[in-house]
This record gives structure tokens, C-alpha cells and sequence, in this order.
């Protein structure tokens, strides 16, 4: 792949840090973004190679590979738009964070020597845009790849290197609809947990009394409303199968408290410690 070119389409947090970590492993990097300041800022700090604020048909026909750094619907519109610039051959790829819906309506309207292959690389912070992009958010973090039968091996391979270059330290293959039910539990419904724990109570003056585990759990709650609304309405049935199960589980604690269990919810504490003991080996080097 050394003589790929990319073009990054967006150039947020997750586009930029991908420009960034691409540029550094030795890659020609191009990029477009709406914001003209955006586009001043990487080409400063070197992220790219070069960028441009237009779509033009020469530009985005020079490259080999091209990243989906957008929200899906924007995504879904640029494709109808512009997929007649792409070269035969090019990979497209994204960063979206569902897949089940997205990458067959992408694919569906691909025309026919292009393909694309859905990615979600499981990194971010709680700050947005090119100046929070940093390509070491990618160092010991998970990449998902969401093929379908649509896809050739080569482009999957090919989709999954990308990964490796930008240094993830694990690299998974999942369906879109198995991903969907996954990021449903492990991103979406923390996220929705963060936003009640700051919704359900006035807070105004809580900070000054807080201790390390309210600021952890509420971590994610600085976020990002225009994407994640568009994110739990695409996956909305798995999502809401998520809460329920987390619903559940509130209620059994609940009950034990109400019955002063205490047998109930130390087993349940055991239970959480064991499992958590899992995540904690897996950020081991």
C-alpha cells in the first residue's frame, strides 16, 4: 500500500488524527474540509500534503484510497454528489460509528469498480476538531472492520492495513448488523448513562464536592449532540434494546437494595469486579 494516495474527506478530530498518523507513516495526503481555516491549519502543521475547501473532479480522481470523515448523512449526499470523480479501483472507507443502515446504502449506490468498506476505529476525546487531532489516540486502542458479501478480500485486507499503519492494537471483523448490536452496549448506551447522570440532578454546584468516580463515569457527558442524536437514531432499535437490558439490571439492584439484600448485591459486586478484571488485561502491554 506504500503508494496509495488518501484523501481524508473531513477533517475533524478523527480525519485530522487519521491525516496526521497516515502523513507520518510515509503516505501522500490529501484532504477536503468546508472550513477554510481548517484547511490553513493542516496544511500547517503539516497533517496533509495538500487540501482544498472544493470538490473537484481532477483532485479527488488522483486518489487511491478515500476516508469518510463525515456525519452519515453527509456522507450519504457527498457520495450521491461526487462518486463519478472517483477513480476504477478506489477503496472507499469511514470512520462512522454505525454501520447496519450506512454501508448497504453505500454500497447500493455505488456505481460499479468502486468499493467500499466500512471501518470504525474505537478512539476519540471529549474535544472536537482539527485541533484536537492527535494520531496517538489510535496507540493501543480497537479497530473494527464491517465487511459484507458485497466486498472482495483484497479491498477488506486492504481496509484493514489502514489500521495496522495507524498503529491500533487490535483489529476486528464484524457484520454491520453485529457491530450495530455491539457499539449499541459498549459506546452508545454509556453514552446515553453519562448524559442521564448529568441530566437528573442540578449539578451547579456538585463540582466542588465530587470525587474521581462522578467525574469517570461522566467522562463522555461533554458531548457532541448534532453527531451523537444522529448516531442513536440510525441504530435506534438496538440502542433501545441496550437500555432495556441496563433497565433491568437498575431494577435487580433496586430490589435488593428495597429487600436490604445484602447477599444479592455483593454477589452482583463480585460478579462486576470479575468482569471488569477482563478489560483491566486487555490495556496490559
Amino acid at each position: 500500500m506504500k503508494k496509495d494516495r488518501f484523501l481524508i474527506v473531513g477533517l475533524g478530530l478523527i480525519g485530522g488524527s487519521y491525516a496526521q498518523g497516515l502523513k507520518r507513516a510515509g503516505y501522500e495526503v490529501g484532504a477536503i474540509s468546508r472550513a477554510a481555516e481548517t484547511v490553513r491549519y493542516a496544511l500547517e502543521q503539516g497533517f496533509v500534503d495538500s487540501a482544498r475547501t472544493d470538490v473537484d473532479a481532477d483532485y479527488v480522481g488522483g486518489f487511491d484510497i478515500v476516508v469518510f470523515a463525515l456525519y452519515p448523512h453527509v456522507m450519504l449526499d457527498w457520495i450521491d454528489r461526487y462518486q463519478a470523480f472517483f477513480k476504477p479501483g478506489t477503496l472507499l472507507t469511514d470512520v462512522t460509528g454505525v454501520k447496519g443502515t450506512v454501508v448497504r446504502q453505500v454500497q447500493a449506490k455505488l456505481r460499479p469498480g468502486v468499493e467500499f468498506v466500512g471501518a470504525h476505529p474505537m478512539a476519540g476525546r471529549e474535544c472536537s476538531g482539527i485541533r484536537a487531532a492527535d494520531y496517538r489516540i489510535f496507540s493501543g486502542a480497537n479497530y473494527i472492520v464491517t465487511p459484507t458479501a458485497a466486498n472482495t478480500p483484497a479491498a477488506i485486507a486492504r481496509c484493514e492495513e489502514i489500521g495496522r499503519i495507524l498503529g491500533f492494537k487490535t483489529i476486528s471483523t464484524l457484520s454491520p448488523e453485529a457491530h450495530d448490536e455491539m457499539i449499541g452496549f459498549l459506546s452508545q448506551l454509556t453514552h446515553v448513562i453519562a448524559v442521564a447522570l448529568m441530566t437528573c440532578k442540578d449539578t451547579t454546584h456538585l463540582s466542588a464536592y465530587t470525587g474521581d468516580s462522578f467525574r469517570d463515569l461522566t467522562r463522555i457527558a461533554r458531548i457532541n449532540d448534532e453527531m451523537w442524536s444522529e448516531l442513536f437514531l440510525l441504530n435506534r432499535e438496538q440502542l433501545l434494546s441496550q437500555i432495556d437490558l441496563f433497565t433491568n439490571q437498575m431494577t435487580a439492584i433496586r430490589q435488593a437494595l428495597s429487600d436490604g439484600d445484602t447477599e444479592a448485591l455483593r454477589a452482583l459486586m463480585r460478579l462486576s469486579t470479575e468482569r471488569r478484571g477482563g478489560f483491566d488485561k486487555t490495556r496490559e502491554p
